[in-house]
């Protein structure tokens, strides 16, 4: 397994602080490794690996630490048992009762350095969560992206060529696990964890009693990628198949599947009027692989594909990603990084001078001086007036 750099290059400042580092991310997405590797780092710089307390609350042999209380008695021991600093990872924390409770009354208790992960975007906004409030920084996890896929392939002897790790990444996305995998089991492997995420973080966790009918909203919403909608589209496209729903049914359901981070949501923004516009949210799957093997249609919409890729990208990034508007024309995304700001377009094809007119169009129309991008497959360098055109597989790889 590839070291996730960029993570740890945010988590290794933080070491010793005295604030809970809390990894968030979608099931599946590397975050126990992540937590491993911080484990590494931990030893090479001389920790005692007695001094480390690892956790998985998803192990069986641990369901005992999901009372907070027992969770919290066997750290406190732990920690009497060695001298100096503990170094605590709870994997999965929000299978905890109280969760918040433990952590809180740690960092006040013992000398401790405390890292926890969770798979649902919420974990922190519950009421308890107030007990930690200014006390923990978030990292988001994400799956691997472009760059890690080819330096994973590189890793494992499969590399050929850039272009082939893009097909493949397009195809089957970038789960961590799926890439020791032979392609024979890709879709088996992806189809079931798909329905772990969906059973245990939206069904269980929320207690969903008609299971066909969140599965039919979350196949819509794998198939709409990058298209702009609104709940009350949904019911009525439902409607359509002969399947009656409400709009705050809707609207349920696709906060829970938000939550457990298998779709996001980019709200539209006014650029000339600096606000945020509160109808047609589009949406973006977390990976495509996990999207490709669920779909109802069979096309392969790249436009989809490769703008949804390029919102993951910006994420990862640490870019926070809106949808622009400015009057009548749209750019697929405003990304905020602090007092910075990216405008991006992307198509899949620059196929005709129209195409050209309208993504390059759409960018002139913002007068302001922030970088301007036009992402899509094209190799020819379409370049104009400032707007920097790049192959969307060099703007993955960062090159």
């Amino acid at each position: 397994m590839i070291l996730r750099q960029a993570y740890l290059d945010q988590i290794i400042p933080l070491i010793d602080k005295k604030i809970i580092k809390v990894l968030t991310g979608v099931r599946r997405s590397g975050k126990t490794v992540l937590l491993s590797q911080i484990q590494d780092h931990l030893v090479n710089r001389g920790v005692p690996k007695s001094n480390i307390i690892s956790i998985s609350l998803e192990s069986k042999r641990n369901k005992r630490f999901k009372d907070g209380d027992t969770l919290y008695e066997h750290l406190i021991s732990s920690h009497e048992a060695v001298e100096g600093r503990v170094y605590v990872f709870l994997d999965e924390i929000q299978l905890v009762s109280k969760w918040e409770e433990v952590v809180s009354s740690l960092l006040v208790d013992v000398d401790c350095d405390i890292y926890i992960t969770g798979s649902n975007s919420k974990l922190l906004s519950g009421e308890l969560a107030t007990l930690i409030a200014g006390r923990y920084i978030q990292i988001r996890v994400y799956p691997f992206t472009l760059s890690e896929a080819k330096a994973i392939q590189q890793q494992n002897g499969k590399y050929t060529s850039d272009e082939a790790v893009f097909s493949d990444y397009l195809r089957f996305g970038g789960l961590p696990m799926r890439f020791s995998l032979e392609e024979i089991s890709l879709e088996p492997y992806l189809s079931d964890t798909y329905e772990a995420i969906v059973v245990k973080d939206v069904i269980q966790r929320n207690s969903i009693k008609d299971v066909g009918l969140l599965n039919m909203i979350l196949a819509f919403l794998m198939d709409n990628i990058a298209n702009p909608f609104s709940a009350r589209s949904i019911v009525a496209a439902l409607k359509a198949e002969g399947v009656n729903t409400t709009v705050e049914t809707v609207i349920s359901y696709i906060d829970y599947i938000k939550k457990a981070m298998i779709i996001y949501s980019a709200q539209r923004y006014d650029i000339k009027g600096k606000r945020l516009l509160t109808t047609n949210e589009k949406y973006y799957t977390v990976d495509l692989g996990l999207r490709n093997c669920v779909k109802t249609s069979g096309e392969m919409d790249y436009n989809k594909l490769y703008e949804n890729i390029v919102y993951l990208e910006l994420l990862y990034r640490g870019y926070d990603v809106k949808v622009g508007k400015t009057d009548e024309y749209e750019i697929d995304f405003v990304a905020y990084k602090g007092s910075d700001i990216l405008y991006v377009q992307v198509c899949y094809l620059l196929a005709s001078p129209e195409t050209v007119e309208r993504e390059f169009g759409n960018l002139e129309r913002i007068r302001d001086n922030y970088p301007k991008y036009v992402v899509s497959g094209d190799l020819p360098d379409f370049s104009r007036n400032g707007i920097k055109h790049f192959n969307i597989i060099k703007f993955l790889l960062n090159e």
